[in-house]
């Protein structure tokens, strides 16, 4: 697993993904960054400039986006 790329997390408290992604990141003990873009304006207008849309959760590793929760993809950005 490639431990050095960073992984932040743009979410919404009522986001039923957002909290699967979490909850995956936290059970195979992945630091990660949480943004909340509910009540955080600018890291909302980061992920709109980047991705085009207001979908959460996005999931940053490294240099890399996902736009949604897909365990299968974010083992594979992971190199798990």
């Amino acid at each position: 697993m490639d431990v050095s790329k960073k992984v932040e997390i743009y979410s919404t408290p009522t986001c039923h993904f957002c909290q699967m992604a979490k909850a995956f990141f936290q059970n195979n003990g992945i630091e990660y960054t949480d943004y909340n873009v509910g009540e955080d304006a600018e890291k909302r207008q980061e992920m709109v400039e980047v991705t085009g849309q207001m979908g959460v959760p996005v999931i940053k590793i490294g240099e890399e986006y996902l736009v949604g929760f897909n365990e299968g993809k974010v083992k594979e950005m992971l190199e798990m």
